[in-house]
């Protein structure tokens, strides 16, 4: 999509392709394209509307009913916070007395809007001119206008000191393409430049991207990593006053923030498995915060190396999820298949850490038959590969 199929969009005949289109999608794309046609929608538009409508309808998961409304590109939809997030991030901000927000490449807005449902006023920059644009049309969507507006520009120009607070998302994915960036040096803007930010504001928030090195951490500030459900989605850099701890792992369940918060540097004691296995939320391991998670449980490692832990007691926890060990064996997929085979295992959800097998050409080898259900966890006991056999424990 370019600017002029943008603006067609938001005249009242797009309007009506959007609406048509929103009837059609989420079925097969040549049918809805024709059921649009037939409905005497020019092909641009109705190309343009039905691109709209997918990715509102994929967007739903991330922002709930104000999907529907929301001008949306691929690439942007990719990288944008999911709702649940930016609005935990909106009220943290707003509760350390943040009042203007500059949002550099703000994208399609959704923190920013996020931040400005909270009260904040915030000042969108973004470089790519449809992306502003786009940004721009769903405040007013939103009924934002007066509390987010959008410049297109260099992030890197924008005057920080009209405001009292930074959230910066660089873009992660390459112009054009699409594709990944892991080297944080390739971001947009560059990462000296982000991490140059707590020095000129006293409110920065960095999002970067789950799998950021440790290294990288500027000193001084607070490594957040969120899940939402179970799904590791994302790490943000809590700088200056808004640093409150070295490391924290935050676990959103529905409506419902875990938290848990740490050094990030201490060794869990290790000792044989136990009876209750334990394996972390992701956000926990990224956050290193496994040993803290440990001392919670009353729990241990069985390799130093390996984010499983071990416990006597089944303990509620949100930050891990529990199963009961039935059987510690060497692995051997012989010993294994026999086993599952004489306990008529024909249904297995397979687990691991610490081990090179593949899931997939496992449950292929091991040939099963029966109407019972099991939980392998591969992984290594000092060092030794090991095969775990468990049975789920109810959430």
């Amino acid at each position: 999509m370019d600017l002029e199929q943008f603006a067609a969009l938001r005249t009242p005949e797009g309007s009506a392709a959007l609406d048509a289109a929103a009837r059609v999608a989420g079925g097969d794309p040549l049918t809805a394209a024709a059921a649009l046609r037939s409905a005497g929608v020019p092909a641009g538009l109705a190309a343009a509307a039905l691109t709209q409508a997918e990715l509102r309808r994929r967007a739903a998961g991330k922002f709930a009913p104000a999907a529907s409304g929301m001008f949306l590109t691929r690439a942007g939809l990719e990288q944008a916070t999911r709702g649940v997030v930016a609005r935990r991030r909106a009220e943290r901000l707003r509760a350390a007395g943040v009042a203007t927000l500059a949002d550099l490449g703000c994208g399609l807005g959704a923190d920013a809007l996020a931040a400005a449902r909270a009260g904040i006023r915030v000042y969108g920059v973004e470089a790519d001119p449809l992306t502003a644009a786009m940004a721009a049309a769903n405040a007013e969507a939103a009924g934002l206008a007066n509390l987010f507006t959008v410049e297109c520009g260099d992030a890197t120009a924008f005057d920080v000191t009209r405001v009292d607070g930074v959230f910066c998302d660089p873009a992660r994915r390459k112009a054009g393409t699409g594709r990944r960036i892991f080297d944080p040096n390739a971001y947009s803007p560059p990462w000296d430049f982000v991490t140059g930010l707590a020095e000129r504001v006293p409110h920065t928030v960095v999002k970067v991207a789950p799998g950021l090195d440790h290294a990288l951490i500027p000193a001084g500030a607070e490594a957040e990593w969120v899940s939402v459900d179970g799904d590791l989605v994302e790490a943000a850099l809590w700088c200056g006053a808004l640093a409150e701890v070295p490391r924290r792992a935050t676990v959103l369940r529905g409506d419902t923030a875990h938290v848990l918060t740490g050094g990030g540097d201490a060794e869990a004691p290790v000792g044989r498995p136990r009876r209750f296995l334990y394996d972390p939320d992701p956000a926990v391991v990224r956050a290193h915060l496994v040993a803290e998670l440990a001392g919670d449980l009353d729990a241990t490692l069985a390799d130093p190396s390996i984010a499983y832990l071990y416990g006597d007691e089944a303990r509620p926890t949100p930050f891990a999820r529990c199963l009961e060990i039935t059987d510690v064996l060497p692995f051997s997929l012989k010993r294994l298949r026999a086993l599952l085979r004489e306990r008529r295992v024909g249904r297995v959800e397979i687990l691991k850490r610490g081990s090179a097998l593949e899931p997939e050409k496992l449950r292929r080898d091991l040939k099963l038959a029966g109407g019972e259900a099991a939980s392998l966890v591969l992984t290594r006991v000092a060092g030794a590969p090991t095969v775990l056999i468990c049975r789920p424990l109810p959430a």
